[in-house]
């Protein structure tokens, strides 16, 4: 479970931004994680609470989004979601196929209140 070594060096990340730009406060923060990554969404959202319990995230919620793992074919080019048709061509069955999305892993947003700026 590599997963907490990532959301350690998420919420390093991220308190690193708001200290740059003078933010009290962040109320959501949002990943995106590709289904064809090899991070487990359940995993950082079991560990994230863990992570910030003693940072300035405390009080932050974490939304993740997951982003579709789609493949194109490398018989007929075919572009489709490779988990959805059993990691083969829906059209000509091939197997083998080319990353499109999936494999992401990303800070999408960090949400703050509007005034949620230090002077």
């Amino acid at each position: 479970m590599h997963e907490l070594g990532i959301v350690l060096e998420v919420v390093k990340q991220v308190e690193e931004i708001a200290r740059v730009n003078n933010l009290a406060k962040i109320d959501t923060l949002v990943l995106q994680i590709g289904e064809l990554s090899s991070i487990v969404p359940y995993y950082i959202e079991e560990l994230y609470p863990i992570a910030v319990e003693d940072s300035f995230l405390r009080d932050t919620l974490l939304r993740i989004e997951t982003i579709p793992g789609i493949g194109e074919c490398s018989s007929c080019g075919l572009s489709y979601h490779v988990k959805d048709s059993d990691y083969k061509c829906p059209d000509c069955k091939g197997s083998e196929w080319t990353v499109i999305t999936g494999t992401e892993f990303m800070i999408k947003e960090i949400l703050i209140e509007s005034s949620g700026c230090q002077s």
